[in-house]
């Protein structure tokens, strides 16, 4: 038996490993090579070291990335280096990727306005989609319209699923006009994470997410079925984070939603078969 590589290993801790493991082997080690690059980057972002060595640490890897894209890249790149020249992969994703790690660095991010997190979500998470359908092969422009409106919808659950976790950081990505329609007036994520209209500026967060999620739905089902099980795979996941969110409240204590695995299994099943 192959043993598994080191990504796919980085990737074997998260949900994303059940969803890409259906794929063909080329594809699904791809994805595991991009998997690892966005999940070291971000523990970069996520570092609580000095800003500026963060910073340095970043460029490296966009001097790394361009060393791989001139054909010499560094060992920890090999992998990776081959993912690109087998599915055409655009050195302009993944200069995104680090570009949206880089905004965490600069400034912990507070109530972004609508903008600014329309900008983050595009480099962390619609960056990542970009590469991905290419691994996927999906057609051009049906590809990009997925990743822009799937990487949307994850991660603005992935911010309703994570307030507690980014608020420890210093962090808070709820945009700026839905804290003000409730009447939330401060950006300081401790306060705002206990204020009372905290469940009515979550709700406005979480419309945006379900309408992204309708988006990349009508898109998955106008597309093969091959191309699209394992994006399907992570927004039906994706999804039912959403709902368990939403019927946990946003109250605190605010307790952790995790996917049953049973119920993840059921997920992959149903877009097998």
């Amino acid at each position: 038996m192959k043993k598994p590589s080191s990504a796919a290993q980085t990737a074997s801790r998260s949900s994303f490993y059940t969803g890409m493991r259906i794929l063909p082997r080329a594809q699904r080690e791809a994805m595991f090579e991009i998997y690892s690059f966005c999940r070291t980057v971000d523990d970069i972002a996520d570092d609580r070291g000095p800003r500026e060595a963060r910073r340095r640490q970043l460029q490296q890897w966009r001097s790394d990335i361009d060393a791989a894209y001139r054909g010499s890249p560094p060992l920890r790149l090999n992998g990776l280096a081959q993912a690109v020249r087998q599915f055409d992969l655009q050195r302009e994703d993944f200069m995104a990727v680090i570009d949206g790690m880089e905004m965490d660095v600069v400034a912990d991010i507070r109530a972004p306005d609508r903008a600014t997190l329309d900008l983050y979500c595009d480099r962390v998470a619609c960056a990542v989609g970009r590469l991905s359908v290419r691994v996927f092969g999906m057609e051009h422009a049906a590809g990009r319209a997925l990743a822009h409106h799937l990487g949307r919808a994850l991660q603005l659950t992935n911010i309703l699923r994570d307030l507690d976790e980014d608020a420890a950081l210093g962090r808070l990505y709820l945009p700026r006009e839905a804290l003000s329609a409730t009447g939330i007036a401060i950006t300081d994520p401790t306060a705002v994470l206990a204020s009372p209209a905290l469940g009515e500026a979550c709700a406005a967060v979480a419309a945006l997410a379900k309408e992204a999620f309708r988006e990349a739905e009508a898109i998955m089902a106008a597309s093969p079925r091959r191309v699209v099980r394992a994006p399907r795979i992570m927004g039906a996941a994706y999804r039912a984070i959403l709902a368990a969110l939403l019927a946990r409240g946003f109250a605190p204590p605010r307790a952790p939603i995790r996917l049953p695995r049973a119920r993840l299994l059921f997920i992959v099943l149903r877009n097998l078969f």
